[in-house]
């Protein structure tokens, strides 16, 4: 019975026995969200959507469901603007050119593709792409298809960013150039 008087006296006003004291104020109404607080949810639903379209655009064009990934690269390439500002914000560069850039090669675009890769080349950067690097799955379709020459100008590109890169740019350009395919490692899942 103490319980329930301590409790009755913080939540509703009691007198010290337990029993509601009819002289204290009300409780306070807990209000419906207004709309300042539905906005903030609505910002942030639409901020996980755009940390999120970077993996749905990659992960549908290596499922081979290319109208899907162009969906996902297409939006998370119209989110851009808002965005600028954000950690996020060139990862989604690189990673919507990457996906769109792929998919001009499986439809024989090599212009499209040539201006995806160096587009996605110009990214500001990232925690991730200046740690890790860049995912250069175009880049290596491009060298298959024999456009080695944007390859090697993306390489250079990537090194404005890529600050961890350990010589790796430079030895991926001399592998091109001398008409292999370099190594790329990790650089392909990222």
């Amino acid at each position: 019975m103490r319980h329930a008087a301590v409790v009755c006296i913080v939540l509703a006003g009691c007198d010290a026995g337990g029993s509601p004291d009819s002289s204290s104020s009300p409780v306070p109404r807990v209000e419906a969200p207004d709309s300042a607080t539905n906005a903030v949810a609505g910002d942030q639903a639409e901020a996980e959507r755009f940390y999120e379209l970077n993996d749905l655009a990659k992960q549908s064009f290596k499922q081979g469901k290319i109208e899907q990934a162009r969906k996902y690269a297409n939006e998370l390439m119209a989110a851009l603007p808002k965005y600028q500002g954000d950690w996020n914000y060139g990862n989604a560069v690189h990673d919507s050119h990457l996906v769109l850039g792929r998919i001009a090669v499986v439809e024989g675009d090599m212009d499209q593709a040539k201006k995806h890769l160096i587009a996605a080349g110009k990214t500001p950067g990232s925690p991730q792409l200046d740690s890790f690097g860049p995912n250069v799955s175009l880049a290596k379709d491009l060298i298959d298809k024999g456009e080695a020459a944007t390859a090697i100008e993306y390489f250079s590109l990537c090194k404005n960013f890529w600050k961890l890169e350990r010589g790796r740019l430079d030895q991926w350009s001399e592998a091109v150039k001398a008409s292999k395919t370099p190594d790329f490692g990790a650089n392909l899942l990222y």
